[in-house]
């Protein structure tokens, strides 16, 4: 089904991890099990970690299976050391219940073969209401949590949370957050625990500034579903989809980014715009970087975008037309990514861009 998103718009603890990680969660609404009914596969312990980067990827369709072939492919090549799934992880609704039969045919089966830990990020598909997207039921984004609790490979311990790799001496941690709340199209005007000055929105922010001041790893990096800064249709946060009416305009997001995760990490990688992205740092992200990996499945190719001389994001690479996925190679000293993109007509990848990005 496709949506008019403008028209529309217009009118538990800690669970048992299986490897060298250290975890946090949030004081969430849903938190998995203790006891996972299923062994997860282990965090690596290594000082090298090499990152999937990925995301908007769960519609169980053929673009999704060649994306994730190339992604075996790359994987028999340099194994990965883990995922990021950013979001929109089962579309185009989510899931009914923990154990929806959509969980084996948009993630399970797609991805046979990539056995390593995947942290999984919440997107407005997962958590929809009325209409597919619209993020405006919120309690369904907790099947994915417990979820967690049956699968090897899906990790989402709360809808957010935070992961040291490896446990010690960090190379990297991973703070995984769920603005939904702030970045819905159907917003929770009704439900002053979801509100962005509510409790679900201000026990994140104060567990997220604790996290971060107590991080010893070099690399923290954000991941979300909605972003910061995008060039492609969905837009900036404060100005998203073109829209000028708070909250759908993702003003409360822009904000939350902007008090606490914007000059804190080196790096924020989100979804929701089916594209491919890496934009450069400037005085207003305190030199946070905004990179979108969103086209595990679908592109934005035919809607309006602002990607391009003109845009309002400078960029070292934007891709607008083509599927595929990100790298991200990390050293306590260096971080290099690269980006590949998927010829859907024959499913060969190709390196499309590498860079040192610190």
């Amino acid at each position: 089904m496709t949506v008019d998103r403008r028209a529309f718009i217009g009118g538990t603890a800690a669970a048992a991890m299986g490897g060298a990680a250290a975890l946090t969660v949030g004081a969430a609404p849903a938190q998995a099990e203790n006891a996972p009914a299923v062994g997860k596969f282990a965090f690596p312990d290594a000082q090298r970690l090499r990152v999937l980067v990925t995301g908007d990827a769960g519609t169980g369709a053929r673009p999704q299976w060649q994306v994730a072939d190339a992604m075996r492919e790359q994987h028999a090549r340099d194994p990965f050391s883990l995922a990021l799934a950013l979001g929109d992880n089962v579309y185009e609704q989510g899931p009914w219940a923990d154990d929806d039969a959509q969980f084996a045919a948009k993630f399970e089966n797609p991805n046979h073969d990539l056995d390593f830990p995947w942290l999984m990020v919440q997107g407005n598909h997962d958590n929809s209401s009325i209409l597919p997207g619209d993020g405006g039921w919120l309690l369904r984004g907790d099947h994915e949590v417990a979820y967690h609790a049956r699968s090897a490979r899906w990790f989402m311990p709360s809808r957010y949370y935070s992961v040291r790799v490896p446990q010690e001496n960090p190379v990297v941690e991973f703070f995984v957050l769920d603005l939904n709340p702030v970045a819905a199209y159907l917003p929770p005007l009704f439900q002053p625990y979801w509100a962005a000055d509510g409790q679900f929105m201000t026990e994140q922010a104060a567990w997220l500034d604790r996290a971060l001041d107590e991080s010893p790893a070099p690399w923290k990096i954000a991941c979300t579903h909605h972003p910061y800064r995008n060039n492609g249709p969905h837009g900036n946060a404060g100005e998203y989809d073109g829209l000028t009416i708070g909250p759908i305009d993702g003003r409360h997001a822009r904000d939350f980014f902007e008090a606490h995760v914007v000059g804190r990490c080196q790096f924020l990688l989100s979804g929701h715009d089916h594209s491919l992205q890496v934009l450069e740092p400037t005085t207003a992200s305190k030199g946070t970087r905004q990179i979108i990996s969103g086209a595990a499945a679908k592109s934005v190719h035919g809607e309006p975008s602002s990607g391009g001389e003109g845009s309002p994001n400078v960029a070292l690479y934007e891709n607008y037309n083509d599927l595929g996925f990100m790298v991200l190679d990390l050293t306590p000293a260096a971080a290099d990514l690269g980006v590949y993109t998927v010829d859907l007509s024959n499913g060969q990848s190709a390196n499309v861009f590498q860079r040192r990005l610190g």
